[in-house]
């Protein structure tokens, strides 16, 4: 596409070329996301939590030979790498892309909003996939570094882009919109998201009305006439809106919803059309309209609309996995299939280090016969080191013979049922498998069939919440600070390996667990991070040594137990971890202890001390504040003593969640994060935008009505007064639904209402007043806790705390990982 020295005149910048006509396709900010070193630019993106220059030695020991970088870099250790040096690596990256964007001359779409941005452009890329080569944002690849990353796919391939630009404060803006120069424009709505950084919401109008400012198109609602007048304020575009005032282009003039679709009688251009809906929910209404009415623009008739909007398939933008057969887990991303959104499920599917065998299986590439994309996935698969490979679709003949040169294990069928009536489950075995289709190939019946049929109330774990929460409070630490996350009680109930895989994909820094068995787990499930086990006993020493793993050391008896035991072993300065009792009075080397301490550490070299430790009694209570001061001060002195006995530094760490935000001057070296991570703030002093992480839910087993006088449960404790609808859940108290919640104690969440717990939860059951809900079902989803009730609330009621109620979750429940 470009050579390097192409590249640094458009961005007008100083350069250390080794080879000016280096060829360049793939740009790179994520050190992770490496396929082709080759022909790979790397942008060194600076950040408040990661400078990337940092990763550098690791791109140029991998093969990467072109970087963007920060003026003054020293390069001098990189003889066979090309720089472009830049002021801003950034403000250089979206500077190339708007000139790529601007050698392509076909119609651009872009989309910004509040909500919906996402969904809007996967159904229009459904929608249009028909007429038009669609080139895309991968999912919600719309930051300041996303859109540029995603315009850059933009190719002679295609004949038309749609584009998602989303904002977070005033001024990012024009920068998207010199990035995507759309031809059309999209705004689904002005909605509550990112307030905190507006001064009203309609100066965050005009700034997501600036994306238009060269549109020749703009569509969106058009009731709202401050948003009109904002729209026009910003471009001379023609508006093409929607809406039940009689000004809009397309006017609706009634709505009906039935069982499971929604019929929209609208007119345009003086004819009155149906629309049939294949969902009843306003937010699907309103994008479906929203995409209705770019069709029209499109010149797509309303028949042909209606047609095509009955194949539409809800938008899950979250990858999820799930427990399949077998002792496999499988990854479903099977609703459509670019190359763009194979390398994000394929990074997913990298995290997932707890299985050695990975798997993909794969259809055709919808619109894409040429031989460069089929070659690309073939390399991307390579570069992964995925060794066993399903291909489904007639194009994939063609190209069978040179995936399999690459891939060691290679198989492929014409259909997806070809593949269910001819490949035996029993070969899928202690392995993690992608599913990536197209939806056309109907891949969800291959899903079925691998996903393993358990007991429909699940935990639900959302690892990007909880990569959202650790950055939230990667943003308070000072400069330096590390980050210990603790995975101990299994990932606090939501599956050590799993949180560890992702937590240590996104650089935490060190792990800790409670016990040697789980850090041995860890280990078998190719966790590389360094573990400390803060609760050690000497039947454990051998696994500890065995699986490289870094114990606490508390006691003279452990410390002396541990040092004979490494003596035998012929060991010297392994890596361990002293914990000081500065006041918890639970585990720890007390004032009365560090001078015996001291002299054991002068008279072995056996151990090498990592870091030194303490655990805060009380953080997150204000009114213990002095006592928690006073500790952080034994602290200190402990740490100065040991400091001086042995001559070197370690790492010091002694603010858990709550100490890390609460007192900025108690972090140390290194901070230790637990149920923050989780989005619970147990100090609850609003420094953090916290995500809950963990949501349980269960469905409605039976729906009946009971008349007054009667009752429900275990010894007839629901009493009911008047004739009520009371619904049967698949959870009890032996997944972790407490019976401190039954008889109106505690509630749940179905169809957007509250509904109080009724009678006695029993072990398998419980059961709610749905009175109040209107056409409720059976099958319907129940929240226990998650975005509608907390854990918080639930703890409450059951006069515990959260963390408890999180480990309490029983091991029956499936837990369900999904990054959105």
């Amino acid at each position: 596409m470009y050579t390097v020295k192409q590249i640094a005149a458009i961005l007008n910048a100083e350069t250390k070329l080794v080879n000016e006509d280096a060829k360049i396709e793939q740009l790179l900010t994520d050190s992770r996301r490496l396929i082709f070193p080759e022909t790979t630019l790397f942008f060194a993106i600076v950040t408040q939590r990661r400078d990337a220059h940092n990763f550098i030695i690791d791109l140029y020991e991998r093969g990467v030979r072109n970087f963007v970088v920060n003026s003054g870099f020293d390069i001098t250790p990189f003889k066979k790498a090309s720089f472009i040096f830049s002021i801003d690596t950034l403000a250089s990256l979206q500077t190339l892309a708007a000139y790529h964007r601007q050698q392509f001359s076909y119609p651009v779409i872009a989309i910004t909003g509040s909500n919906g941005k996402t969904i809007v452009k996967e159904w229009l890329y459904q929608l249009l996939s028909p007429e038009y080569n669609i080139v895309r944002s991968p999912r919600s690849y719309n930051s300041q570094l996303g859109v540029p990353l995603s315009v850059w796919q933009m190719s002679n391939d295609f004949n038309l882009g749609i584009f998602e630009a989303g904002i977070s404060m005033p001024g990012e803006m024009q920068n998207l919109a010199g990035i995507i120069h759309p031809n059309i424009g999209i705004l689904t709505n002005i909605g509550n998201a990112h307030d905190e950084n507006f001064i009203s919401t309609q100066q965050k109008a005009e700034e997501k009305c600036r994306l238009f400012a060269n549109c020749d198109t703009v569509i969106t609602n058009g009731d709202n006439q401050s948003i009109i007048d904002t729209i026009h304020q910003a471009s001379k575009a023609t508006l093409i809106t929607w809406g039940s005032n009689a000004y809009n282009s397309i006017r609706i003039l009634a709505q009906e919803k039935r069982e499971s679709e929604t019929v929209v009688a609208f007119n345009y251009q003086n004819k009155t059309y149906e629309l049939i809906i294949p969902f009843t929910d306003e937010a699907s209404i309103q994008n479906i309209i929203t995409c209705t009415a770019t069709l029209l623009y499109f010149k797509i008739e309303v028949s042909a609309i209606n047609e095509r909007l009955q194949t539409l398939q809800p938008v899950d933008m979250r990858l999820q996995l799930v427990p399949a057969i077998n002792n496999c887990a499988l990854i479903n991303d099977s609703y459509s299939f670019d190359i763009a959104s194979f390398a994000v499920a394929l990074d997913f599917m990298q995290q997932q280090n707890q299985f050695e065998q990975k798997t993909v299986i794969l259809s055709d590439i919808p619109g894409l016969n040429s031989n460069g994309a089929y070659a690309e996935i073939t390399f991307m698969l390579k570069a992964r080191g995925i060794t066993k490979v399903i291909i489904i679709g007639e194009h994939w003949k063609t190209y069978f013979p040179f995936l399999k040169e690459t891939i060691e294990n290679v198989s492929y069928f014409i259909t997806a049922n070809e593949f269910l009536n001819k490949y035996p489950t029993s070969q899928f075995r202690n392995e993690v498998i992608l599913l990536k289709g197209a939806r056309r190939f109907s891949f969800e019946n291959i899903a079925e069939v691998l996903q393993q049929k358990v007991h429909r109330t699940v935990l639900e774990i959302n690892l990007t919440s909880i990569i959202h929460n650790l950055n939230q409070y990667r943003k308070i630490l000072k400069k330096g600070v590390k980050v210990m996350a603790m995975v101990k009680a299994s990932g606090y109930g939501s599956g050590s390996a799993e949180i560890a895989n992702v937590l240590q994909y996104y650089k935490a820094d060190y792990l800790a667990v409670a016990y040697v068995d789980e850090g041995v787990d860890l280990r078998k499930a190719n966790i590389r991070l360094p573990v400390m086990v803060m609760n050690v006993d000497e039947e454990a020493f051998e696994s500890v040594i065995q699986y490289n793993l870094e114990p606490e050391i508390y006691s003279i008896n452990i410390f002396k137990s541990f040092d004979r035991f490494l003596d035998k072993q012929g060991l010297q300065y392994y890596p361990v971890h002293i914990k000081i009792d500065t006041g918890m009075h639970r585990l720890g080397f007390g004032e009365d202890d560090i001078e015996t301490l001291i002299s054991l550490l002068k008279s072995s070299n056996r151990m090498a001390i990592k870091s030194v430790f303490s655990h805060l009694a009380a953080s997150e209570d204000p009114q213990e504040d002095a006592f928690t001061l006073l500790q952080a001060e034994r602290f200190k002195q402990a740490c100065s003593q040991i400091e001086t006995t042995i001559g070197y530094n370690f790492l010091k760490h002694i603010s858990n969640s709550a100490a890390s935000s609460r007192m900025p001057d108690l972090q140390f070296d290194m901070i230790r994060l637990g149920i923050g991570l989780y989005g619970i703030d147990n100090s609850n002093n609003k420094k953090l935008s916290l995500q809950p992480a963990a949501t349980l839910k269960t469905t409605i087993a039976q729906l009946r009505k009971v008349k007054s006088g009667d009752a429900v449960g275990y010894n007839r404790r629901g009493k009911i007064n008047t004739e009520s609808t009371i619904a049967t859940l698949r959870i009890g108290y032996a997944d972790g639904l407490r019976r401190a919640l039954s008889n109106g104690a505690g509630r749940v969440f179905i169809r957007k209402k509250f509904a109080p717990i009724i009678g006695s939860v029993a072990m398998d059951m419980a059961m709610a007043d749905v009175t109040n809900i209107p056409d409720i079902e059976e099958g319907d989803e129940v929240e226990i806790f998650g975005k509608n009730i907390s854990v918080v609330e639930v703890a409450e009621k059951c006069n515990t705390i959260p963390y408890e109620i999180l480990t309490g979750i029983g091991q029956r429940v499936k837990r369900i990982y999904i990054e959105e």
